[in-house]
């Protein structure tokens, strides 16, 4: 069943039990993408970030554990 499918099911039934309609598919699209967005998007600190078990020396580089 599509998702236009399930939305008309949907209406019909809200509408028989005296309800309101329930938001077209994809309404929220655009307001979940940007929240998804939002929630990943690495935090800005004012320093890069490296990797878990690397340092960093005075002139930036940085270096693995291992040496390679």
């Amino acid at each position: 069943m599509t998702a236009l499918q399930q939305h008309l099911l949907d209406t019909y039934r809200t509408a028989r039990l005296s309800r309101p309609a329930p938001p077209p598919p994809g309404r929220h699209d655009v307001t979940a993408l940007r929240n998804l967005y939002r929630r990943l998007r690495p935090t800005t600190s004012g320093t890069p970030s490296s990797p878990p078990g690397t340092t960093s020396s005075p002139s930036g580089r940085t270096s693995s554990p291992s040496g390679v």
